[in-house]
């Protein structure tokens, strides 16, 4: 028995080590950790069940019977977070790159079909150069089995992918069906096709970096939602998020103790709406001083900064926040605002998460690259996410809230549940210039005219009161009082439900 209990010890220092010391050092020297080292630091301590630790390819072409590695380049398992399970899977670049084998998406597979029987969440970690290429369609086809699955927990259980180091071809597509993608600045790149074949077939000469880092997706794709400075820092970062997001669809949203007060106020809130209605304010002022202890997990805080999406707590309890900028446009919402906003209302609404939505919105951006970009498409996606929409929904209007972008951020027309609006909301077609500058064309020429013009009104239209009086506002609170008064909002909804009409699927304007 001792001999037995030796060679299993032996033979898992062995699978420990992945592709050897030296390439363990390599990967150091280029500022990341290993599989292991990022497993054990994203879990809690001695959480980690291992799966199919011996596991090893078995392609004879090219040579490739030579050459095995126990794990064959993915390390799969589960473990805790903050006491919570979660799967996990983590390419291992030291063995073969990383890339994807037949038997390495065998693992992959299983751990996604645990998670999913489990209902628990599945966190991937990715850092791998794409297929194996020795292996030829064997290795397309594990990559389709992978994706299949991810289709399959869509909405079922949070899935969330931190690309650590390259992730190119066929590999990328997995993180694209995930809920949440993470990367890491300067070690981190994404991209369908590198950099010498961009250059082949487009003449382009193009770095990684340029063509698909961290900075590129987080600005200017939003394929990612975070870049973060190392690994580290990511892996720590996810553990925050974990403790924000449910289970699975089922489970309810997480509540956590808070000693923050659910009766406090907030006097400063009285004064945060500056007297110009054209000088911008920060709403992630309002955000913070709405939310426990200020604590706010912002989601693509560096795309489209003209809204903010991001995960907080009322009373303990997890919400989602959707909220203009006027710091950035204006807080106009335009195609990239729109996308962003819709997609994180359809997860929010997918794992019963409230949304809390803040409403100081011009409208929509004018412009020929605007309308040639899909602005109408674009824009009817966050319509159609707050419509379909069935979680509690409780909306505040600060400002300016004119013309169809009023009606798209969560009215009460699309089934907002709750909304409230501050004395210095203005809630009307369009701005008073503008609208006076239609209504009485014929008196442009008479500069006291058009002044008096727009003071009327200003004074018949730019306030809540209209809105309330036909009902469409529930109530116009003291900004001081928001805190409390979205308390209240979501305690009486906390028994709310709502049924969309019986449909296989629905057809979302993508």
């Amino acid at each position: 028995m001792k001999d037995v209990l030796e060679e299993l010890e032996e033979r898992r220092a062995n699978a420990r080590t992945g592709g050897g010391q030296r390439r363990i050092d390599t990967q150091h020297k280029r500022g990341k950790l290993t599989a292991r080292e990022r497993i054990d630091l994203l879990l809690d301590e001695n959480s980690f069940e291992e799966f199919d630790m011996f596991v090893e390819h078995r392609c004879v072409e090219f040579g490739m019977e030579a050459t095995k590695f126990p794990g064959d380049g993915v390390v799969t398992g589960w473990g805790t977070i903050n006491g919570r399970v979660v799967f996990i899977f983590a390419k291992d670049f030291t063995v073969f790159g990383g890339s994807l084998s037949e038997m390495h998406a065998k693992k992959i597979i299983k751990v996604q079909d645990m998670a999913l029987r489990n209902r628990a969440p599945i966190i991937g970690l990715f850092d791998a150069g794409g297929a194996r290429i020795q292996e030829g369609v064997a290795a397309l086809g594990g990559y389709g089995e992978v994706f299949l699955r991810n289709v399959l927990a869509s909405g079922v259980i949070p899935q969330i992918s931190v690309i650590m180091g390259p992730c190119a071809g066929g590999d990328v597509y997995s993180p694209a069906m995930t809920d949440f993608i993470f990367m890491v600045k300067d070690t981190s790149y994404m991209f369908v096709t590198g950099p010498d074949v961009v250059k082949t077939v487009t003449n382009e000469e193009v770095t990684a970096e340029e063509l698909g880092g961290a900075i590129v997706h987080t600005t200017k794709s939003s394929i990612a939602d975070k870049a973060y400075e190392n690994d580290v820092e990511a892996l720590l970062q996810i553990r925050r998020l974990m403790d924000f997001l449910p289970s699975n669809n089922e489970s309810g949203t997480p509540e956590l103790p808070t000693r923050d007060p659910s009766d406090r106020v907030e006097p400063s809130l009285d004064t945060l709406i500056p007297d110009n209605p054209n000088q911008p304010y920060d709403i992630k002022e309002l955000i913070e001083k709405v939310l426990d202890e200020g604590d706010f997990f912002e989601i693509q805080e560096g795309f489209a900064p003209n809204i903010v999406v991001g995960f907080g707590r009322i009373e303990g309890r997890t919400i989602g926040i959707v909220a203009n900028q006027p710091m950035v446009l204006a807080g106009v919402l335009d195609s990239d605002a729109s996308r962003k906003a819709a997609r994180f209302v359809r997860f929010c609404d997918c794992f019963e998460i409230p949304i809390i939505t803040f409403v100081d919105v011009p409208g929509f951006l004018p412009g020929t690259d605007q309308e040639y970009g899909g602005l109408i498409k674009h824009g009817a996606k966050l319509l159609f996410a707050y419509s379909e929409c069935t979680v509690p929904k409780v909306t505040v209007i600060t400002r300016k809230a004119y013309g169809g972008a009023y009606d798209v951020m969560s009215s009460k027309h699309i089934r907002g549940d709750v909304n409230y609006a501050w004395p210095t909301a203005e809630i009307a077609v369009m701005g008073s210039k503008g609208a006076v500058e239609i209504l009485y064309r014929a008196e442009l020429d008479d500069r006291k005219k058009i002044e008096k013009r727009i003071k009327d009104y200003e004074e018949r239209f730019a306030n809540p009161f209209i809105a309330a009086e036909r009902g469409f506002i529930d109530e116009v609170i003291i900004p001081r009082n928001t805190r409390l008064r979205i308390i209240r909002a979501l305690n009486m909804l906390r028994g709310k439900q709502a049924e969309n009409p019986w449909k296989k699927h629905d057809n979302i304007p993508l």
